[in-house]
């Protein structure tokens, strides 16, 4: 550790790069806490400002992906739905409920996180979750027979259960204040796996990403990914605007899709559901939550609303997250994949996956 240290954390000019190896050996001792939290600090640190090569986030992959055996669940395919793990502070998300949107329509997918983390400490997908009366700390096991049962084919699962070494990193990467590629790697372990196939689903805000993330969601396992440019860098783009996503299936390269809310029926003024002015505070020239908790309430509130067919901007955002899940994994053409989702929203059926 001590030569990996003195290689990686040497400034800017003189930093060296480490073997994937060295990257697995040095973040094998993190997670099992056989150095000092000082000397974990600066080694994450400083493959963050020297710039992670290839191979470093592979070994860091690597030895996160060994302390983290995968569950199999009863289902040929699953869909791993990995939004940011520090949450949502600048819109009110609808991501959590589009697990059980696609169970309605057949296709097994979970959501993943934790219940806080920094830097940002949003509102995620366990308060969320909770807030709408889910149970948010099942074992793997009991993920995986939920994912498995074809009358609910969704579930939620909390890095606590399935990464604990990880997990047990939370209060590290708070006093660090700066993100280290372990906020990358968090959405790439897949805690749950199909039959035969997984597919991963998450997103990204910065140009580079989608290239980062198709190489390391292969070097995973993952047999596909679907990388959306999101709003918060999440599952869910922009409902104004055109944007792009990238894609791999199997072995094959990436490829890029432009996208356009208008063609899957979709018309918003905003890009997605607003904060209530409630809860707005100003930081920095913009807007964020004021109150995180009630954020999360009022997910849960509007989430629900939009499963039993009320219209509005968070229908919309479930219909065209849902349909690009449905586009990616079963090859459903746009348009008739939003409106398969608008279907499962008026006939109930999402809304009995998700009490299911």
């Amino acid at each position: 550790m001590r030569s990996v240290i003195q290689r990686v954390a040497t400034g800017p000019e003189l930093s060296k790069n480490i073997s994937l190896e060295e990257a697995k050996a040095a973040t094998r001792f993190v997670l099992d806490q056989t150095v000092d939290p000082v000397q974990a600090a600066v080694f994450l640190i400083g493959l963050r400002m020297k710039r992670e090569t290839d191979d470093e986030m592979k070994g860091v992959l690597e030895a996160i992906c060994e302390s983290t055996p995968p569950t199999s669940v009863e289902a040929d395919e699953v869909v791993a739905l990995a939004d940011p793990y520090n949450g949502y502070n600048r819109c009110v998300p609808a991501a959590p409920f589009v697990p059980a949107v696609l169970a309605a329509c057949g296709v097994a997918a979970y959501t993943e996180g934790v219940e806080k983390m920094g830097p940002k400490w949003g509102a995620t997908h366990h308060q969320i979750l909770a807030a709408a009366g889910i149970d948010v700390n099942l074992s793997s096991q009991q993920a995986a027979a939920r994912l498995s049962d074809s009358r609910i084919a969704w579930t939620y699962i909390d890095q606590k259960v399935f990464s604990p070494k990880l997990y047990q990193l939370s209060e590290l990467r708070r006093l660090m204040v700066k993100r280290p590629c372990l906020t990358t790697i968090d959405v790439l372990t897949g805690p749950l796996r199909g039959r035969q196939k997984t597919h991963l689903v998450t997103g990204y805000v910065h140009k580079p990403y989608p290239r980062i993330y198709a190489m390391l969601a292969r070097h995973s396992g993952f047999d596909s990914a679907l990388l959306i440019r999101g709003v918060e860098g999440g599952i869910t783009p922009s409902l104004r605007q055109t944007g792009k996503c990238f894609y791999y299936h199997d072995n094959n390269a990436e490829q890029d899709q432009d996208l356009n809310p208008t063609e899957l029926g979709i018309s918003q003024e905003l890009r997605a559901a607003p904060l209530p002015e409630n809860l707005q505070r100003q930081d920095d020239d913009s807007t964020v939550a004021a109150d995180i908790p009630a954020l999360a309430k009022t997910a849960a509130q509007m989430g629900l609303a939009a499963l039993r067919g009320e219209a509005g901007i968070t229908r919309d955002a479930l219909i065209y997250s849902g349909a690009l899940c449905l586009w990616h994994v079963k090859g459903t053409p746009l348009p008739q994949a939003a409106d398969q989702i608008r279907a499962v929203l008026d006939n109930g059926k999402a809304l009995q996956h998700f009490q299911a």
